[in-house]
């Protein structure tokens, strides 16, 4: 299946240290070869770059593990194909407005019988399970609040509901932002790790790379980080329980 990685964090922060371990898993140290991008917030606005080619081999990725572009929110994938062919139109993650806000999705894992799901008022653009199951999502979200409700921790709880049922159609695990809150659903596979000071040093799985975060931030900062499989051997990562989630607001932890 896929792989998911997600940032929240309450200061402008690259997410270049974390994208170079998850760009292994597409081709290198793991089999998710069929795609992958990434979508960062900056302000009301955000920015994608995807690729249907595998990470490990896109220049697309080289040029974003290059270069630091800063954001308080981040949705990444990388994508193992099993429904809809591998295409930049079905490469995650995807991107939808509601209330006036860019909502991005990202999902992994395999449904069955979501074609039956009422889309409405969204129209997918590829053939994937996953992004019909966000306009579903979407759909729903905008008949129930037909305006931005005030309580958007209601608001989530709901979409976790939503989340539960897809959860019954087969493995969804999801990470959701409009920029402001990351959301985390876990069907089967979700990790999360809040670093804040201390800051202390770091090595991912998945590449000879160490940084000392002491180096790179403030002692104000907090960031937290959403994968799949925990992206570092020497930290201790949260493992979300299958049908649980997780919300996380400038990189504090708002509901578990």
């Amino acid at each position: 299946m896929c792989e998911l990685l997600g940032m929240s964090a309450n200061v402008p922060t690259d997410i270049c240290f974390s994208f170079t371990g998850l760009v292994q898993r597409g081709g290198v140290t793991g089999p998710h070869v069929d795609g992958w991008g990434i979508t960062f917030y900056e302000g009301r606005g955000c920015r994608s770059f995807k690729d249907p080619q595998p990470s490990c081999e896109s220049k697309v990725a080289e040029l974003v593990k290059a270069f630091p572009i800063k954001s308080e929110a981040v949705i990444g994938h990388i994508r193992q194909a099993n429904r809809g062919q591998v295409s930049l139109e079905n490469t995650h993650p995807f991107t939808r407005e509601l209330w006036g806000q860019n909502w991005t999705y990202a999902h992994n894992g395999q449904l069955s019988g979501y074609k039956k799901l009422d889309t409405g008022w969204y129209r997918p653009v590829g053939d994937t399970d996953s992004e019909l199951a966000f306009c579903w999502i979407l759909e729903q979200l905008r008949q129930k609040y037909p305006r931005k409700p005030g309580n958007m921790a209601a608001a989530f709880k709901f979409i976790a509901s939503l989340g539960r049922q897809l959860r019954e159609l087969g493995v969804f695990n999801m990470l959701l932002s409009n920029g402001e809150y990351v959301m985390a659903f876990c069907s089967t596979n979700l990790h999360w790790i809040t670093r804040r000071a201390p800051f202390g040093e770091a090595k991912l799985m998945d590449a000879d790379v160490t940084i000392d975060f002491k180096k790179e931030t403030t002692p104000n900062d907090v960031v937290t980080m959403i994968a799949t499989q925990p992206l570092t051997s020497n930290e201790q990562w949260h493992k979300i329980e299958p049908g649980d989630y997780v919300l996380f607001k400038h990189g504090e932890l708002v509901i578990c």
